[in-house]
């Protein structure tokens, strides 16, 4: 009986041994890393324009062609040569811009730095509408 006791218990202990790694190489599996694909946004981020840049839009406070900025709603963007800027569909210029108009956008932080920079600068109603 004690031999068939210890044969019992061997087997409870082997079986124990053999099962126990597998849980645990189970639980060891590291969290994937999150992924660094531009096509699949963190949930906190601020919604992308689909030309890249994070939507504005607000009143103008300011227009300062020297310093190629324009201040909407407190928050001042550089305007570069690449800024596409549009007023009722068609093309303008930093200068078409005044204090008080309705204007929306994308812009992007310049790299290494804090400065926004407006990609895009739609001024009025958009493109014009067909008649």
């Amino acid at each position: 009986m004690k031999n068939h006791i210890t044969k019992l218990s061997l087997l409870a202990l082997a079986v124990a041994l053999i099962g126990t790694p597998s849980v645990i190489r189970a639980q060891d599996a590291a969290p994937a890393a999150p992924s660094t694909d531009s096509a699949a946004p963190a949930a906190d981020a601020p919604a992308k324009h689909k030309k890249g840049g994070t939507p504005f839009k607000g009143t103008v406070e300011a227009v300062d062609t020297t310093a190629n900025t324009i201040t909407v709603d407190k928050v001042t963007y550089n305007v570069t040569e690449k800024t596409k800027i549009t007023k009722n569909g068609e093309t303008a210029t930093l200068a078409d811009l005044t204090v008080g108009t309705k204007v929306r956008g994308t812009a992007k932080k310049s790299k290494g730095s804090e400065t926004l920079t407006a990609s895009t600068i739609q001024v009025g109603g958009g493109k014009k509408k067909a008649e």
